[in-house]
């Protein structure tokens, strides 16, 4: 979950060169980035929309974006950050057209050495989970891009062109209704 995926750091990050390849239309380059990103960008859309269907639309829908706008991504800047921009606006879109839906408004992983260890911590792991899916997607999406992705404040509030103030009031607001959440399920 959020803390397993902020431990393992193991992505590795688009180049320069990449971008610079994507510029020039290179057709290896928009290979090599989607499957460099493709698990990062699916969870962090899976987080946010709850529907595998919706996730993989908008997977392809950022990717075309990127395609379509790569003239203005500026290469002294991040390219995860560019990107994760695209899917941010890409899944905004979608939540926005959703009825229902509030745009506006954690276990960590160990070596568990036997079943029973295993056993419990899927099951925290199904409830912390539970949780998430039940925050509003303004805290869904801060609390993934924090800790899945990895995102400094300042990058979030990048990608989701809010003001630092708020990226933070959102990671704290969303880590306090996530532990609410969890003690009422005694986990804490």
């Amino acid at each position: 979950m959020i803390y397993e995926a902020a431990i393992f750091k193991d992505y590795p990050v688009a180049e320069h060169d990449d971008a610079a390849r994507l510029r020039r239309r290179d057709p290896a380059a928009l290979t090599g980035a989607v499957a460099r990103y493709q698990h990062r960008l699916y969870r962090y859309f899976l987080r946010l929309v709850h529907d595998p269907a919706s996730a993989d639309d908008l997977f392809q829908q950022t990717w075309l974006n990127v395609v379509r706008q790569i003239h203005r991504y500026d290469p002294s800047r991040s390219f995860d950050t560019w990107l994760f921009a695209i899917a941010h606006n890409a899944a905004i879109d979608l939540l926005r057209r959703r009825h229902g839906e509030n745009v506006e408004d954690c276990t960590i992983a160990s070596h568990m050495p036997d079943a029973l260890t295993s056993a419990i911590a899927r099951e925290r792991s199904a409830i912390v989970g539970d949780a998430i899916r039940a925050l509003p997607a303004i805290y869904r999406e801060a609390l993934t891009l924090r800790f899945e992705e990895g995102m400094q404040l300042e990058e979030i509030a990048e990608v989701t062109g809010a003001p630092l103030s708020t990226v933070k009031s959102r990671v704290q607001r969303g880590l306090e209704a996530l532990r609410g959440s969890l003690r009422k399920e005694d986990l804490l």
